[in-house]
């Protein structure tokens, strides 16, 4: 769960840095909103690349956590601006598993 953290962390500081640098969209509320949808990924994806999580289980979370960013854009913001959020969170959850199908262990935690 630590590891998951800290790749949720990461995630977003380095999106919320390239957004703001190079991609502003002239609102830091935005930038970080999408900052968090990102880190948001990453640290799902990590945590539930384990064997212990079923393949329908592994879709229901991540469905789950896009349902839950696209309230919280559409309560912040509006449903436009909360609809690349989700299209950032299902890029690096799937960019993840792309990944981890290339090893010979199907995961990117060993």
């Amino acid at each position: 769960m630590q590891k998951a953290l800290i790749y949720f962390a990461l995630g977003t500081v380095v999106s919320f840095l390239i957004n703001y640098f190079f991609l502003s969209t002239q609102n830091i509320g935005l930038d970080l909103y999408y900052a968090v949808a990102f880190g948001c990924a990453w640290g799902l994806a990590y945590y539930l690349d384990t064997p212990d999580f079923s393949l329908p289980k592994k879709m229901g979370l991540s469905f789950a956590a896009m349902g839950v960013l696209v309230l919280i854009g559409t309560l912040l913001f509006s449903l436009q601006l909360a609809i690349p959020s989700i299209l950032k969170f299902s890029t690096v959850f799937v960019a993840y598993y792309l990944i981890a199908s290339f090893r010979a262990n199907k995961s990117l935690r060993r």
